[in-house]
């Protein structure tokens, strides 16, 4: 789309508004300071019965809170910005005052927050104030999604509180799932594989988590199309955010059913990046409070 041609916009906007106070000007002296243009001679018309015009005249006081109102407007437009560009003798301006209270507020606290985003993330966890603000922080961002006590929800998102973290849970790999987002995809098999290999995937899937899985007829297929993933041994592989196969944890369930479900028709999932919502200090703090939990 063509940019607005401001200069015509700015000039039509204060044509409106002087165009207005004029108008405004005359209908009072039009109201309180003219007969209406009827000749004395001329009978005045009467409406119902006896109500002719004049008798009841608009009162003095509503003179002189319009008139206040536009002394008020003109004095306004002459300070701050309403005439179209014409920003008004004092320059004020929406997104000056903005820059001016974050300039401020840099100046008040940045330094506080540089030593925030530097800090050991022990010294950090050891300041019980901080570790508030972090929860706060928490709260606003991130419990919609992982619940206020971290624990995850709705088999959808993944609990923050136990060891097993999908794509890392060092600080650098946390700070760089807040920072730059995830996204994790899982490949349907049951197209490419057919019903009764998904079956023996299924259950050797189940066969990992119990150490049992030595010797299983599904072996090769596993080795063949989920070992570059998963690893060998199924363990998993933070890099590429394939989770660990032979713990307790699963995102979407362990019953039979969920993991046939998973192996045949896959499974996506995005975390939403963070970087641009949040700051170097407020992302530290939120390292430093999800590995303390």
């Amino acid at each position: 789309m063509a940019e607005l041609p401001s200069a015509f916009w700015s000039g039509w906007v204060a044509v409106i508004t002087v165009a207005s106070l004029i108008g405004v000007f005359w209908l009072i002296y039009s109201i309180y300071f003219t007969k209406g243009g009827r000749d004395a001679e001329e009978p005045s018309p009467v409406w119902d019965g006896n109500l002719r015009e004049g008798e009841h005249p608009a009162p003095l006081w509503w003179f002189w809170l319009i008139f206040a109102s536009l002394v008020i407007s003109v004095i306004y437009l002459m300070l701050y910005p309403g005439l179209g560009a014409f920003g008004g003798a004092l320059n004020w301006s929406q997104g000056g005052e903005i820059d001016r209270r974050l300039n401020r507020y840099q100046t008040e606290f940045g330094p506080v927050r540089r030593l925030v985003a530097e800090a050991q993330l022990a010294t950090l966890q050891e300041d019980a104030k901080l570790m508030a603000s972090a929860q706060r922080i928490y709260d606003r961002n991130c419990a919609v999604c992982h619940a206020y006590d971290a624990g995850g929800q709705a088999n959808l998102f993944p609990s923050l509180t136990d060891a097993a973290w999908q794509w890392g849970g060092q600080a650098a790999q946390i700070e760089h799932s807040i920072r730059h987002g995830r996204l994790a995809v899982m490949v349907g098999w049951e197209a490419a594989l057919g019903e009764p290999a998904i079956d023996a995937l299924t259950d050797y899937t189940l066969a990992l988590g119990n150490g049992a899985a030595a010797g299983h007829p599904a072996e090769a297929q596993y080795m063949q199309f989920c070992a570059a993933c998963h690893g060998a041994d199924g363990s998993g592989n933070p890099l590429l955010g394939a989770p660990d196969l032979t713990d307790d944890a699963s995102l979407y369930g362990q019953s039979p059913a969920a993991i046939r479900h998973s192996i045949g028709q896959g499974r996506s999932g995005e975390m939403p990046a963070f970087g641009e919502r949040l700051d170097d200090a407020q992302i530290r703090l939120l390292v430093a409070w999800l590995q303390r939990s």
